[in-house]
């Protein structure tokens, strides 16, 4: 199960409530910066960016591929181990506003962890250690570490141990 916070709201659906939750000049300053990064092929660059401008934490030497879409309401809840790769257009979801209620959650992905490219990453997720996601998944529960997954909906391909197995092998 994911680990989110629920927020419940009366009257229109929760995004009508967007300003309520969220201030719209942080919105408009983190749409900027992120789309700066977006576009830049200059690593350290994106993640001076996002650590100076939308406090997120990001370790050394992790990567965003060109396209990639972090939050732009709560990027501060998304924390990056080191050495970690991260697909293009891969998008990171700390919140999600549904009909009578928004939800937040951090995401917490791990060291050495390499997430294939078009990925959805939904709020309140942890990705363990040395953990693989596929390109073009949904992960819509936590990785756990040294995993390979995959898939809409996300299913577990090989745990680290069966990993580990193959590895040996070859």
């Amino acid at each position: 199960m994911r680990d989110t916070q629920r927020h419940f709201v009366e009257g229109p659906n929760s995004l009508w409530h967007i300003y309520k939750t969220v201030p719209f000049w942080k919105v408009a300053k983190n749409f900027l910066v992120i789309q700066t990064a977006r576009y830049t092929p200059f690593l350290p660059m994106k993640n001076w960016l996002y650590k100076t401008f939308l406090h997120m934490k990001i370790g050394k030497h992790s990567s965003f591929a060109l396209m990639v879409m972090p939050d732009v309401m709560f990027p501060e809840k998304i924390t990056v181990g080191e050495n970690t790769v991260i697909g293009y257009n891969t998008t990171i979801l700390a919140h999600e506003y549904l009909i009578d209620e928004y939800r937040l959650g951090d995401v917490v992905i791990g060291n050495r962890v390499m997430i294939g490219a078009n990925t959805t990453i939904l709020p309140g997720i942890t990705i363990g250690n040395g953990a693989i996601v596929s390109a073009a998944t949904l992960v819509h529960k936590d990785v756990p570490a040294g995993a390979f997954v995959g898939g809409n909906p996300m299913n577990i391909i090989y745990t680290a141990e069966q990993m580990a197995e193959r590895q040996a092998k070859s």
